[in-house]
């Protein structure tokens, strides 16, 4: 997987991948024109979308209503260092389920990428490339 983001200006980024994009900016009391997600906003969109996915992915295979499913998740910020922590997700299905269908969705939606990437934290490097600006 590749993706990759380029700076708009002011507090803007865009992140581009297989020609979709998706703009981040920050709130206007921390600077931003607010017309995009955060970055740690776009972390809990991917777990919830993850999840979600799966979850869908579930009730699909066994002819069960999933137009309408909703999976809310929350965290809370945490310092030193600061990071997100306590995620919570929560997946209301559009229609009552048997005890067999809450536990096959729950146990599905562990197979999340992203949780399970947050679960195992990955090695992550990271480098800079200065480039000189051109003689004239």
């Amino acid at each position: 997987m590749e993706l990759t983001v380029n700076y708009l200006g002011d507090v803007q980024f865009e992140a581009e991948t297989r020609g979709h994009k998706i703009v981040c900016d920050q709130p206007l009391d921390n600077g931003g024109a607010d017309e995009g997600m955060t970055p740690p906003e776009f972390l809990l969109a991917s777990l919830a979308t993850c999840a979600g996915f799966y979850a869908v992915q579930y009730l699909n295979v066994r002819k069960l209503p999933s137009e309408g499913l909703k999976v809310v998740v929350t965290a809370q910020k945490v310092p030193n260092p600061a990071r997100l922590d306590q995620f919570v997700l929560t997946i209301e299905t559009p229609t009552e389920l048997s005890e067999k269908d809450v536990e096959g969705v729950r146990r599905s939606a562990e197979k999340c990428l992203v949780k399970n990437t947050m679960l195992m934290p990955p090695s992550i490097s990271l480098t800079v490339q200065a480039h000189s600006a051109a003689l004239s």
